[in-house]
């Protein structure tokens, strides 16, 4: 089921990059298994997946000694400071970093462990009360007080657009994130490097990878629902 399911989301993904005029190659897909047993993911290895995402520290720590040593972890949901000593020498990339005092806590951290932590910032482009993150105004301001960090990086933002029936309502969001990326390269800041736009799910990735996503972040159209 899962290799089926995976070839139906490349294939769903590699149009909407070449409807854009962009290389699918260029869109990383990160498989989200959080909830999902050790077999399943096994399954999306063995189709080529690398990049699993989880919204847990503690289930990233039980999966990783189980599956072989290649796999990238990404932490894509809210990230608790007392669990950022556990998550940094273990995770590729956080997507969550969604205050500046989170982003200080994992300095300090980092500082201790002698590590460099890629991060990307959180912005809550729709401003859904019930959703961390950045509010656009915001996020600037943010970027250059964690830019002063030399163990903290920034490559990018991550958005998660509103639970939508219809993919397109979201399209206004992942541009207004594509075009925050755009202005913030343009200002040439020292340790800033935005490369990634982590936007899109199950049911909005194609748009997302329409409007500039490098990074989608699916599970159930992979894995199937959660239980």
């Amino acid at each position: 089921m899962v290799r089926e399911n995976l070839r139906e989301v490349q294939e769903k993904l590699t149009a909407a990059a070449l409807r854009a005029g962009r290389k699918p190659e260029d869109v990383l897909l990160i498989a989200v298994s959080k909830t999902k047993p050790i077999e399943l993911m096994m399954e999306a290895y063995e189709a080529g997946i690398r990049d699993f995402g989880e919204n847990k520290v503690q289930e990233i720590l039980r999966k990783a000694p189980l599956m072989p040593p290649d796999v990238r972890w990404h932490m894509i949901g809210h990230l608790q400071k007392n669990k950022v000593r556990q998550v940094i020498g273990t995770a590729c990339l956080i997507h969550s970093v969604d205050t500046v005092e989170l982003a200080e806590k994992i300095e300090k951290e980092a500082e201790k462990q002698d590590l460099d932590v890629d991060i990307l910032l959180e912005v809550n482009v729709a401003e859904e009360e019930t959703k961390f993150g950045f509010r656009l105004e915001e996020t600037e301001d943010a970027v250059r007080a964690i830019a002063a960090f030399p163990r903290v990086h920034i490559r990018g933002f991550m958005t998660s657009a509103p639970d939508t029936e219809t993919p397109e309502d979201n399209r206004k969001f992942f541009r207004k994130l594509s075009d925050l990326a755009v202005d913030t390269k343009s200002k040439n800041l020292d340790n800033v490097y935005v490369s990634a736009l982590s936007m899109g799910m199950t049911n909005d990735y194609e748009v997302a990878v329409e409007e500039g996503a490098s990074m989608i972040r699916v599970g159930t159209a992979i894995f199937g629902a959660r239980t």
